[in-house]
C-alpha cells in the first residue's frame, strides 16, 4: 500500500451557504460552539470513506480532513476505513497543505478533487481510482438513558448537581465538580468540543473527565492525531488509547467509563491501584488499565475516600450532557 494521493480541492460548488461566510480568520472567534459562525474551512472538515483500486484490488479508504486555520488543511487516510470502522491498522498517511486558487494541495502522485461532499481521485494521467462521500457517525451509545438505579448528575435541566455549576442553554458548562463522591461505578457522559482551527496540541479544546478528582481521562480536540495518553480517550500520562476514536469539533460524542477505586488498607497505604476501561464513542480504547498515579492536576490526592466527578476548565468551552452513574457495590 505505497499509493500516497495528491489531494486537490476544489472548493467551488461544497456547501455554499457556508462557503458565504467569507474568508477565514475574518472576525473569526477563537472558539466556535455554532457551525453557523465557523469559518468557511469547517465545511471542508470531517471524515470521508469509499474505495479506490490499488493494484487492480478494490481497497475501503478513510479519508480525515483537519482544518488548520489560515486556509490550510491536514489530510490523513486510513487503509481499510477510518479508525474504529475497518481501518487496518497500517500507518496512515499524513500530509498538510494550503488552499490555493480554490484547490487544496496536500502532496503527489494522485490528483483528488471534492464537490457537495464526494471526493474523487484520479491518477496523474486523469484515471479514474475511485471515491469517498463525506460520512458523519454518530456513537452508538449516545443518547443513552439512564437504567433503573443510577444516579443521574445532569439531564439538561439543572446543573444543582455540581458545585460551579453553570449552564450553557440546556448544557452544562466545563469546570465543575459534583457534589456528590464515589467509590467505584460506571459513568455515561456526552461531550461537545468547540472548533478552533487556529490552535493547536494542549490548547485545542482542552478539558478532562477526572474520576474521584483524581484519575484523568483527557478530553481534547484530537481529530486527525496520533492518539497519545495526552489525547482525547488517553488517560493522562499513563496510557493512550488503543485507537484515536475523536470525532470532529462540533460533533456529539460519548465516554463510557467503567472505574473501580483502589483499596487502601487501615493504616492507609494503598494496596491495589484503580482501574479503569474506557469506550470512547462506543469503541474500546482502554482496557482495565491500572493507574498507577493520580494525574498531576488532580483537585483531590490519593486515598482511600470516595471522590466527585470533576470536569476541567481549561480555558476552552466544552459542553456536557447526559451525565449519569451506576455505583458498583
Amino acid at each position: 500500500m505505497r499509493w500516497i494521493p495528491r489531494i486537490i480541492l476544489s472548493f467551488g460548488m461544497v456547501m455554499g451557504a457556508v462557503l458565504s461566510l467569507g474568508p477565514n480568520c475574518m472576525g473569526q472567534e477563537r472558539a466556535v460552539l455554532d457551525p453557523q459562525k465557523a469559518d468557511s474551512d469547517f465545511a471542508i472538515q470531517g471524515e470521508y470513506v469509499g474505495e479506490i483500486v490499488q493494484d487492480g484490488v478494490n481497497v475501503k479508504l478513510g479519508i480525515q480532513l483537519v482544518a488548520q486555520g489560515s486556509s490550510r488543511f491536514v489530510g490523513v487516510g486510513y487503509f481499510g476505513g477510518l479508525p474504529g470502522d475497518g481501518w487496518s491498522g497500517v500507518e496512515p498517511i499524513r500530509t498538510e497543505g494550503p488552499l490555493k486558487n480554490q484547490s487544496l494541495e496536500l502532496t503527489t502522485e494522485a490528483d483528488v478533487s471534492i464537490q457537495n461532499g464526494v471526493i474523487t481521485i484520479r491518477d496523474n494521467s486523469g484515471g479514474f481510482v475511485g471515491e469517498c462521500k463525506k460520512v458523519s457517525r454518530t456513537s452508538p451509545t449516545l443518547g443513552e438513558k439512564p437504567p433503573t438505579g443510577a444516579i443521574v448528575l445532569f439531564d439538561g435541566k439543572s446543573a444543582d448537581q455540581f458545585e460551579g455549576g453553570k449552564l450553557d442553554g440546556e448544557l452544562l458548562m466545563q469546570g465543575v465538580t459534583s457534589k456528590q463522591k464515589f467509590q467505584s461505578y460506571s459513568l455515561h457522559l456526552e461531550f461537545m468540543l468547540p472548533y478552533m482551527p487556529n490552535e493547536r496540541g494542549q490548547g485545542r479544546a482542552n478539558s478532562g473527565c477526572y474520576a474521584q478528582g483524581r484519575y484523568e481521562v483527557q478530553i481534547l480536540d484530537s481529530f486527525g492525531l496520533t492518539g497519545e495518553n495526552n489525547e482525547c480517550g488517553g488517560i493522562y500520562e499513563i496510557s493512550k488509547p488503543k485507537v484515536n476514536m475523536c470525532f470532529p469539533p462540533l460533533a456529539w460524542q460519548t465516554y463510557d467509563i467503567d472505574f473501580t477505586a483502589a483499596k487502601f488498607d487501615g493504616a492507609g497505604k494503598k494496596t491495589d491501584h484503580a482501574r479503569m476501561t474506557v469506550k470512547h464513542n462506543g469503541v474500546l480504547v482502554q482496557d482495565n488499565v491500572a493507574l498507577t498515579k493520580a494525574t498531576r492536576a488532580a483537585p483531590v490526592a490519593e486515598g482511600p475516600e470516595p471522590g466527585p466527578i470533576y470536569l476541567q476548565d481549561h480555558g476552552n468551552p466544552v459542553r456536557f450532557r447526559n451525565i449519569w452513574l451506576v455505583e458498583k457495590k
